[in-house]
Order: structure tokens, then sequence, then C-alpha cells
């Protein structure tokens, strides 16, 4: 009796393993940030695995990953990336699974990117192109087949329902910023930001980018000292009210350019390339854009 008692535990924990194993096999994706993280569970709902590698509050142009995060790169189904230059410390890990053949988007590249004005990056890509709920809505579409076509085992009329689900919310979205945008006054519509980053939604809601503390389109570079005087300049010709400087980032560069050049300038925080955690005031894309929204607006009525 002791024999056959011991086989069976054998048999137990073998056929245990055995389910674990083909647990761990089912649809998997890999999103890089944070925000197409939240896009994506929107559209798969439980018909996939999906791993985000950006944490809340991150900083999408410097947050790295470990190499067990590498390795599930290496073994999805699919993986997720904005591009465009945005992810500069996880890139080489993207071109990594692609070698290992595992299918990649780059959402950013197929999303109408548009061009930075000037800064240092002038005539280069702006991978910012979710500041634009329409062009989101765009990438859920994309997203959508991408997942349908990649993905083994996800039911493809349930992603195609939820993806159509939230486009609409995304159209309800996009059309309430455009009422509410609306009303403020022509002259009120522009902005000043820490990085080169609203081009999207500038474009998108006729607002005008003045100017950016940081001149480029990566929170990576530095301010000289003309680019400064030039930002004052324009922040006095156009009267600005309140600088917008990136949650992820300290606000302590725009207090000081405001507090050195005698300006009178509120210093507003928005969320503007990363979700908070699940507690904050922008734990989804949508919550994000109407915060941003709010603030946008409190911003420049004073």
């Amino acid at each position: 009796m002791r024999r056959l008692l011991a086989i069976a535990g054998a048999v137990a924990v073998l056929s245990g393993g055995l389910t674990a194993c083909t647990t761990d096999d089912g649809a998997s994706i890999v999103v890089t940030t944070n925000i197409l993280g939240d896009v994506v569970r929107e559209i798969t709902g439980d018909q996939a695995d999906v791993t985000v590698l950006m944490k809340p509050n991150a900083d999408p142009h410097s947050f790295a990953i470990s190499a067990r995060e590498a390795h599930t790169m290496q073994t999805a189904d699919l993986v997720v990336y904005n591009g465009l230059g945005l992810e500069e410390g996880v890139l080489q890990h993207v071109e990594a699974a692609v070698a290992e053949g595992v299918p990649a988007v780059e959402v950013g590249a197929r999303a109408e990117p548009m061009e930075y004005q000037d800064g240092d990056a002038a005539g280069m890509p702006d991978p910012h192109f979710w500041t634009d709920p329409a062009r989101m809505n765009a990438a859920v579409r994309l997203l959508t087949e991408e997942i349908v076509t990649h993905v083994s085992g996800v039911d493809a009329g349930a992603v195609r329902a939820r993806a159509e689900a939230y486009g609409r919310r995304l159209t309800e979205l996009d059309n309430d910023l455009e009422s509410r945008f609306g009303q403020l006054p022509k002259e009120r519509r522009v902005l000043v930001t820490n990085h080169h980053v609203f081009g999207y939604l500038a474009d998108r809601y006729d607002f005008t980018v003045v100017g950016a503390i940081l001149p480029s389109g990566t929170t990576l570079a530095s301010p000289s000292s003309s680019d400064l005087a030039s930002l004052v300049t324009a922040i006095e010709r156009h009267r600005v009210p309140a600088v917008f400087a990136d949650t992820a980032q300290p606000a302590r560069l725009a207090e000081v350019l405001a507090a050195e050049a005698g300006l009178t300038v509120k210093v507003v925080g928005l969320y503007s390339e990363s979700l908070s955690d699940v507690d904050g005031d922008a734990a989804s894309y949508l919550a994000m854009m109407r915060f941003n929204a709010d603030a946008i607006i409190g911003g420049l009525s004073a």
C-alpha cells in the first residue's frame, strides 16, 4: 500500500508539472510602454497574458529591463513597442526578439508620425503620437489586427468586439477634448513644456507650442543658456501663464526658470509620457488624457 501511495503521489506531481507548462505556453504579448500596455489590455481582455515592461511613473526614454524580462520578450507571441526612438534603453532587446523570430509592431511608425518642427530634433519623427486620441484610435485598429494575426489561441471575434467598444470611448474622448479646448480663447492656446512632447495634441486641437525648457524630443537632453533665454522671450511675448512639466520628471528646472527670469508662471504637472500607479490620477490612458486636459485648461485659464 505504501508503494502504491508513493507511485500515485509521483504521478500527481508529474501531472501537475505538465499542467503548469501548458498554462505557461498560453498566448503572450509583451508591451514596452505602460501607455500602450493599457491599450493592449483593453483590446485583449482575458484573451492573452500581457506583460508591460515600463513601470508606472517611469521615463520611457531611460527605463531599462532585466535579463528575465528580455527573455520574456524573446519567447512572446508578439512584441508591441512605441518606436521612433522613444524607448532608447529597450530597443536592443526588441531587435534581439525580432532576431529570434518574434513578430513585433512599431506602433508610432504606423500612426502617421509628425516631425519635430524646431529644437535639436527638428526634422526627426516625433514618437509622442498618443497625445492625439484620433491617432490612438488608429493604433487600436492596427493592434487588433496584429494580435489576431500573431497571437495564438485568441478569440478573434472577442478581440475585435473589445477593440470596437474601446474605439468608441476614444472617439468620445476626442470629441470631449475638442469641445473643451475650443472654449479657450485662441491667444490662450499656447504651450510651454519640459520638452517637446505635445506636438500631436497641439496639431489636433489648434494649440501653439511656443517653447520647451529642453529643446529636444527626449528628457536626456540639456538646455543651453541661449535656449533658456529664447524660452523666456517666448513666455513674455505670449504672456504664458503656466509651464507644463512632466510628472515623471522633477519640476525643479521649470521652477528655476520661472524664479531666475522673474516670471510669474505656474508650474503645472502633466502625465505626458507615463501612466501613474493604480491609485493615481492617470491609471489608464483615458484617465491620463482627461487629467491632462483639466490641468491644461486650468493652467491656461488663470
